[in-house]
């Protein structure tokens, strides 16, 4: 269930990765990619910033730690791509693949109101969180306060129904 990838939405694009920063003094970058498999990113040209920018190519060139190292048209310099270091990039949706019925695209879920199983609202999803031991969904509770965090799997999320705009969950004892 699930799927790692895309956080943000704004209308008809998805925020699919953000620039780390430069990587050497030739204008090549360091790319955090939010994708399922990091290196699809190049696939979804053009890139675009709410800067203005608007990158038509991108090539992979390697990885280091945590990003890949890529050659970004438009970024010719070191000090350009370290003047675009935590710029979200962003992709038009019709050019990301169609999911399974049973993954989703993280923006899908942000907003979405979560009941547990007899209807009360634990919260709305605020963001969907992954520190390497599975998704976990950040829940803004009602009327403010702490947030909470549910794992994002089938036993605690059996639906997800994004026509209808919410989520059903049945938290473990003691979570919610």
């Amino acid at each position: 269930m699930g799927e790692a990838g895309p956080t943000v939405m704004a209308g008809d694009r998805i925020v699919v990765g953000s620039i780390a920063g430069a990587f050497g003094v030739k204008g090549e970058v360091r790319v955090k990619s939010f994708c399922a498999a990091p290196a699809d990113i190049a696939r979804y040209v053009p890139l675009t910033t709410d800067r203005g920018h608007v990158f038509p190519a991108m090539v992979i060139r390697g990885e280091a730690p945590g990003v890949l190292v890529a050659r970004i048209e438009g970024i010719e310099s070191k000090e350009a791509a370290d003047a675009l270091r935590g710029v979200s990039l962003w992709a038009e949706r019709d050019r990301l693949p169609r999911l399974p019925d049973d993954e989703f695209y993280h923006a899908d879920l942000i907003g979405l109101v979560v009941q547990d199983t007899g209807g009360r609202v634990l919260g709305t999803v605020r963001a969907v969180l992954n520190h390497g031991a599975g998704d976990m969904l950040d829940l803004q509770r009602p009327g403010g306060g702490e947030s909470l965090l549910l794992p994002f799997t089938r036993a605690v999320v059996p639906t997800v129904d994004l026509a209808a705009g919410r989520i059903v969950a049945d938290p473990p004892e003691g979570i919610a």
